[in-house]
């Protein structure tokens, strides 16, 4: 039985309540007075429920489509402006003891390059990564209890949190590691993780477990109540996503909207990001072997969808996908991207990389200064800071302000800040010559005055080599 305040994977998101969702959608596809009535309510920016939302992924008719694809791009400036947070991925290691389908890392593939990296090397591929500009990383690894215990985990964190290397420092840890007991999520806590992040990969339950046969990665329960652990173990901001192409995609992305109304029912907080990635091609790995994909259109339309159904949540999109579908799918409502992301373990440091050990291919090939002036060129400002999770505005404290529309009285000259920053440590001459101009275009959207004066003034403080200020 469907009960969103259930603790129970199977009862809040219950199978038949997603096919009796799919059912109502296909039957008020064309339904265009409801289908109206539906835009109107998004646009009161508080969100759809998971059925709401079906009924506008199963409409086709292109005037509405249209009418969605502006919504959504209303709804990301309403929340977040035009500000693009960057952040890379950091691969610790490549063990795994699980037997997932689609994944390379899985336990039977005995050609893949096994590595994990020591605090030497982790050491060396943060430096890298400092060196490039970057403030936020999202760790991975593999779920291996022997190779990859959570004491490694809370290590390499602390390792990456003690190197400054000349202006550089990396100010926040996002972790994505798999599900683990109320404990481990306590270790983290304290380890000072910004978010927790955990792909439910499917939320059908007979496919989950034909995709995960083997490993405790096959426990469909534990993997889906693991977001309810780890607010119970005081982590806040949590990240859902799921991997479309192993299912059918209208019934993940019911399940995906279910889960956050799942956590806003018991937690009061929903998803602080939710990841959209595309099963790509991999070491021994076919996507096309999976008869699920989904075009670049359908995938634009489930991420305006998700930007209007969920507005505060920050949308995640990564290097899976090539510079054309990031480009759309920014303005439709993406607010997080990635820029030079490596996902092989030692990927980033010279020398460092063993041959054959990437999760999956990468689309977007550019540089970090490549893909900061190529957003700056769209119109956008990108923007490397960390300042809520420092500042204490995490969980409800961040949902309050984002849904009141208040985050960006802060959030808009940190990133002005920050950029700053990039410009003055990292850009080539071009993308510091864009970079300039834009601050000072942008400095006129600060609507607070003194805010704004402050601003200026600190920005003069960057230019003579003083960092990390913040609202």
């Amino acid at each position: 039985m469907y009960n969103p305040k259930s603790l129970k994977a199977e009862e809040f998101i219950d199978h038949q309540e997603i096919l009796d969702t799919l059912e109502y959608a296909d039957k008020n596809k064309d339904n265009f007075e409801l289908i109206d009535s539906l835009l109107e309510k998004a646009a009161k920016l508080k969100g759809l429920t998971h059925r709401e939302a079906s009924v506008l992924l199963a409409c086709e008719d292109e005037s509405r489509i249209k009418k969605m694809y502006d919504l959504a791009e209303q709804i990301k400036k309403d929340f977040y402006g035009n500000r693009i947070v960057m952040f890379a991925p950091l691969y610790l290691s490549n063990y795994c003891v699980n037997g997932c389908v689609y994944c390379p890392y899985h336990l039977k593939n005995k050609h893949i390059c096994r590595k994990k990296l020591t605090q030497e090397e982790i050491k060396n591929e943060v430096i890298a990564l400092q060196d490039m500009g970057h403030k936020r990383l999202a760790i991975e690894a593999g779920e291996d209890p022997v190779n990859n215990p959570i004491e490694y985990i809370i290590e390499s964190i602390k390792t990456i949190y003690s190197i400054k290397h000349k202006n550089g420092a990396i100010r926040r840890v996002n972790v994505n590691i798999a599900a683990t007991t109320v404990e481990n999520y306590r270790k983290l806590k304290e380890a000072e993780i910004g978010t927790y992040i955990l792909f439910q990969e499917t939320y059908h339950k007979e496919s989950y477990e034909k995709l995960h046969p083997t490993g405790p990665k096959h426990n469909y329960a534990y993997h889906t109540e693991a977001m309810d652990r780890a607010m119970e173990g005081g982590i806040d901001d949590v990240g859902l996503g799921v991997l479309f192409g192993l299912e059918l995609y209208r019934y993940e992305f019911a399940g995906l909207l279910m889960h956050a109304e799942h956590l806003e029912a018991v937690h009061g907080v929903g998803p602080h990001t939710i990841s959209v990635p595309r099963i790509k091609r991999a070491d021994d790995i076919d996507p096309d072997v999976f008869d699920n994909g989904i075009d670049d259109e359908t995938f634009a339309k489930i991420c305006a969808l998700i930007r209007i159904c969920v507005p505060y949540t920050g949308m995640i999109i990564s290097t899976r996908e090539s510079k054309e579908v990031r480009e759309k799918v920014i303005r439709l409502g993406v607010s997080q991207i990635s820029g030079a992301s490596r996902t092989s373990v030692g990927g980033y440091a010279e020398g460092g990389e063993e041959e054959n050990s990437q999760q999956f291919d990468v689309s977007d090939q550019r540089t970090l200064d490549e893909v900061v002036s190529w957003l700056m060129d769209i119109g956008y400002i990108p923007s490397f800071c960390t300042a809520c999770y420092r500042e204490g505005r995490t969980g409800d404290r961040f949902m309050t302000l984002c849904k009141n529309r208040q985050i960006q009285n802060c959030c808009h000259p940190n990133a002005l800040m920050t950029l700053k920053e990039f410009l003055m440590d990292y850009a080539s001459d071009r993308t510091k010559q864009i970079g300039e101009k834009l601050i000072l275009q942008e400095l006129d959207n600060i609507p607070n005055e003194k805010v704004r004066q402050l601003c200026k003034e600190h920005l003069v403080d960057i230019e003579h080599n003083k960092r990390d200020f913040r609202f």
